[in-house]
C-alpha cells in the first residue's frame, strides 16, 4: 500500500472531520490490527457487527500512532495526545470511498470476476496471463468481500497495468457494493449455482446478485459470461452491450471442445493449449481467455500464460502421502462443487475410491435437500467407501446407509471415525477430502 496522502486529503475523500495540528502530514498506509501498530503508523479503527476497534485506540496511542480513523458517534477524542484524528460516519464506507478514489487515480485495466463457483481459479488463471504482458495486481488471498476488495484495490500502484479482482457475495447487493468500487473494464460471471442459499433463498436471487456487476462496467467495457449456465444464458438477449460468451455449447462465442487438453474455438480458429484440465477448470480457463482477449492481450501471450497457471492450495489439490493419493478440496463446498469433486473421484481407476465429506454450509432451508443429493452423487460416481461428518451430512447418511454398494461411516465430528479412516486407507488408494471451509477438513489430511 502506497497512498502518499495528506491527512487533509484523506479526510476530504472520506468526507470525514479532521482534527489535527499538522493536516499536511502524509501517510502511505494504515494498520487495522492494533497489535501490529508501531510508532508513526496510521490506525484504522474498523467497526463491525461484533467488534469495535475503537476500544484499542488508547493502546495504539501509547505505541505512538500518528493518525487514527474512527467513527464519530459515541467517541470522544483524547486531549492528551499529539495524534491526528479523522472522524467518519461509517468506518467501512470511509474505507470503500478511499479505495474507489485510489482505483480511479490509476489508469490500469481492471477485470472483476464473480460467480457461485470458480472465481478464485479464474482469477488465478487470468492473473497468470496478465503478468506475461505487464505488472498485475490481484486480490490478496480470499479478500473478496466488502472489506477485502477495498484492501485489495488499495494495493494498486502506478506501475500496475492490469488489475484482476474476484468479488464474492452471500447477500443480495454484495456485488453492487464492491463492483461500484472496482469499476471493471471487463466483468466475468463464471456461473450461477446453489451457494449461500441461507441468505439468497433461491437461485433467481443468486442470478440477480451476480449480474449486479453489469451496471458497474466502465463505458465500452465487456461482459464475459458462461453460456452453458441456464441462468446466465439469458444474457444473450438481456444484455445489449459488448459481450463474449464461453462454454461447451455450439452457440458460445468461445467454444470449449471435448478434448483431453484444453482446446477451444474462437472467431473461427482452433487453439490447442496442451494444458490438461478437469472439465470444470476448462470452463474457468475459457472465462480467463475471454477476459484476457477483452483486455486486449494477444492470443500468443494468453496461451503462454495459461501454461504457467498454478492451482490454489486446497482447491482439488492433488497430494501423495504414505502411498495414498489425496484430492484435497477443503477451501469451500456447495452442491455444484461437491458434485464436480465426486465426479473427478469417480473417474479415478484405483479401487476402492474413498470420499471423506463434510457439511456444505449456508444452504438454509434447502440444506437437507442438497445433502441428500450428495448421496446421489456418491452413487452416480460409484464411490465405494464414504466417511461423513457434520450435522447436515446426516441427511446424506440416512440415504447411503441403505445402499448395499456403499460402505458408509458417519459421525457428527470426524475425530470419531478418524482411526477407522486410517485403517481403511491403504497404499494405492485415492481419497477425496471435501467440506466447507469452516469444517477445517484439512486437519484430517494432517492427521493421516
Amino acid at each position: 500500500m502506497k497512498l502518499n496522502l495528506t491527512f487533509r486529503k484523506a479526510a476530504e475523500i472520506m468526507k470525514g472531520k479532521l482534527i489535527s495540528s499538522q493536516p499536511e502530514n502524509k501517510f502511505n498506509s494504515f494498520v487495522t490490527d492494533s497489535r501490529l501498530v508501531v510508532e508513526q503508523d496510521a490506525f484504522w479503527a474498523l467497526k463491525g457487527e461484533k467488534y469495535d476497534a475503537r476500544a484499542f485506540i488508547p493502546q495504539v496511542l501509547e505505541k505512538g500512532a500518528s493518525l487514527i480513523v474512527a467513527e464519530e458517534a459515541g467517541f470522544t477524542v483524547p486531549t492528551n495526545t499529539n495524534a491526528s484524528f479523522i472522524l467518519v460516519e461509517n468506518s467501512l464506507r470511509a474505507l470503500q470511498a478511499l479505495a474507489k478514489n485510489h482505483r480511479l487515480s490509476h489508469s490500469l485495466k481492471v477485470a472483476a470476476i464473480t460467480g457461485s463457483n470458480g472465481k478464485s481459479t479464474t482469477k488465478q488463471m487470468l492473473r497468470a496471463i496478465c503478468v506475461r504482458v505487464g505488472e498485475t495486481v490481484a486480490n490478496m488471498g480470499n479478500f473478496n468481500n466488502q472489506f477485502g476488495v477495498p484492501f485489495s484495490l488499495l494495493e494498486i500502484q502506478p506501475k500496475h497495468q492490469y488489475g484482476v479482482f474476484e468479488l464474492g457475495a452471500s447477500h443480495k447487493g454484495d456485488i453492487a457494493e464492491t463492483a461500484c468500487l472496482t469499476l471493471p473494464d471487463v466483468a466475468v460471471i463464471t456461473n450461477v449455482s446453489a451457494a449461500h442459499l441461507e441468505f439468497f433463498h433461491d437461485l433467481e436471487t443468486v442470478y440477480q446478485t451476480k449480474t449486479e456487476i453489469v451496471q458497474y462496467l466502465n463505458k465500452g467495457g465487456t461482459l464475459v459470461y458462461n453460456a452453458d449456465n441456464e441462468y446466465l444464458a439469458r444474457l444473450k438477449t438481456a444484455y445489449t452491450g459488448k459481450a463474449i460468451s464461453f462454454g461447451f455449447g455450439v452457440g458460445a462465442d468461445l467454444q470449449v471442445l471435448e478434448t483431453e487438453d484444453f482446446t477451444f474455438v474462437y472467431q473461427g480458429k482452433v487453439y490447442r493449449t496442451g494444458v490438461k484440465l478437469e472439465r470444470h477448470d476448462k470452463l474457468n480457463a475459457a472465462a480467463a481467455v475471454a477476459a484476457a482477449t477483452a483486455l486486449g492481450i494477444s492470443m500468443e501471450a494468453i496461451l503462454q500464460g495459461l501454461k504457467t497457471f498454478t492451482p490454489m492450495p486446497m482447491r482439488l489439490e492433488r497430494l501423495d502421502k504414505g502411498g495414498i493419493h489425496f484430492i484435497l478440496d477443503c477451501y469451500n463446498a456447495n452442491p455444484a462443487s461437491m458434485q464436480n469433486a465426486l465426479s473427478i473421484l469417480g473417474r479415478e481407476k484405483a479401487l476402492p475410491r474413498v470420499a471423506v465429506l463434510g457439511d456444505m454450509k449456508e444452504l438454509g432451508e434447502s440444506s437437507s435437500k442438497y445433502h441428500r443429493l450428495v448421496a446421489q452423487y456418491v452413487q452416480d460416481n460409484h464411490i465405494e467407501e464414504v466417511f461423513l461428518a457434520g450435522p447436515e451430512m446426516r441427511a446424506a447418511y440416512e440415504v447411503l446407509k441403505g445402499i448395499p454398494t456403499v460402505h458408509v461411516t458417519y459421525a457428527v465430528m470426524p475425530n470419531e471415525w478418524i482411526k477407522k479412516l486410517k485403517q481403511t486407507l491403504k497404499p494405492g488408494m485415492v481419497c477425496l477430502i471435501k467440506a466447507s471451509r469452516s469444517m477445517n477438513f484439512e486437519n484430517i489430511f494432517k492427521e493421516i
